[in-house]
């Protein structure tokens, strides 16, 4: 049995998938994957470019401004396009042949846009003359790969400070949310460079409801920063004062290099301290212990350390064994403040515990 098992053939590899990848950057294959290109054979892709370049056997004449004519064939157009399926139904005949109009765009847009049903090529220098034609078009006649192509163009090689807000428009006509997305970023970041631009003028002249939108949007993007700056200074400070917490149970509890409880035992070489507020409070406990205008009120130094002590005990869990001063006190006091007061103090703690991520500060209960 065991001679049996040594003989055992490999299993064969897995199969190939039949299309194969390559850096061709100007083919785009309908269905392909999001992952990257994938490029027909370089024969294939010929045979398709002659077969437009030559218009053999051509049924269908495309009409385009300026009296130019692109001849097709009206099976791919119909194959590659429901629009232009319907529009050759409807289509007149003359001599055996469809005519259908294109207008609005450039000739050479069209033809690199009928170009592009045969053969899924495109120039590059097609591509960056006429991105915006080429968004238009697809969106019209329901091309959705040529349409994905376009704004990936747009979005990573063309869109400038001059050309933004006419392609934030276009998006939005042609329903790229994810383009419109980027160039409404564009405009709102370099807001004092686009409203200098042409294309902000024209949209002042033809759109001012969309001039006014982006105004509404730029006041509101200000206003959320503030908001957003706001919010991070303020739990700064509520890390703080959890901080300062810590800090004053250590001094009190442990004792912290020279300062600490009368029966702690301070050696020449200690370790530091790995509390940052410790230094900064240590400071502030030598000042308050001598202090002459201790009183609340008094002293702007002492009047912060009276709010710290008061701040611990509403903190503190177990009042009647902790060792910072006044603990006990301030809890007996909380009856008799008032309920203002109370409501204040009781907000104050639960955002520097919400802070910290925590529901209980166990730090301050003592073991």
């Amino acid at each position: 049995m065991a001679d049996t098992k040594k003989i055992i053939p490999l299993p064969p590899p897995y199969p190939h998938p039949p299309v194969t990848r390559c850096s061709c950057k100007d083919v785009l294959m309908k269905n392909s994957p999001p992952s990257g290109r994938s490029c027909v054979p370089v024969a294939t892709r010929e045979l398709w470019e002659r077969l437009f370049d030559e218009g053999y056997e051509a049924d269908v004449f495309i009409d385009t401004d300026n009296g130019g004519t692109i001849y097709a064939h009206s099976h791919i157009l119909a194959m590659a396009s429901p629009v232009l399926r319907g529009m050759l139904k409807r289509a007149r005949r003359h001599r055996h042949m469809k005519s259908i109009l294109i207008s609005g765009v450039p000739h050479s847009a069209v033809r690199a846009f009928i170009r592009f049903l045969y053969s899924s090529c495109y120039e590059k220098e097609e591509m960056k003359e006429f991105a915006l034609h080429l968004l238009v078009l697809s969106h019209v006649f329901a091309i959705p790969h040529l349409k994905r192509e376009c704004e990936q163009k747009l979005e990573s090689d063309f869109l400038t400070i001059d050309n933004v807000v006419d392609v934030f428009q276009l998006a939005l006509l042609c329903d790229a949310p994810r383009l419109s997305l980027i160039c409404h970023r564009r405009i709102l970041r370099n807001f004092k460079a686009v409203s200098g631009s042409e294309g902000w003028k024209a949209m002042k002249d033809s759109h001012p409801t969309l001039e006014k939108e982006l105004l509404e949007s730029l006041i509101d993007e200000e206003n959320n920063t503030k908001e957003r700056i706001r919010k991070i200074n303020e739990k700064k400070i509520y890390l703080q004062l959890y901080e300062a917490m810590e800090a004053l149970v250590h001094i009190y509890r442990d004792g912290c290099r020279t300062i600490g409880p009368h029966d702690k035992d301070f050696k020449e070489n200690q370790a530091p301290c790995s509390f940052a507020a410790c230094k900064s409070l240590e400071l502030l406990v030598r000042h308050f212990a001598g202090c002459k205008l201790r009183v609340p009120g008094g002293c702007n130094h002492c009047k912060r350390m009276w709010q710290l002590l008061e701040l611990h005990s509403r903190i503190c869990a177990n009042p009647d064994l902790c060792r910072v001063p006044l603990c006990r006190n301030f809890k007996e006091r909380i009856a008799k403040q008032s309920k203002k007061d109370e409501v204040r103090w009781r907000i104050l703690v639960e955002k520097i515990l919400r802070t910290k991520g925590i529901a209980v500060a166990p730090f301050f209960q003592q073991q």
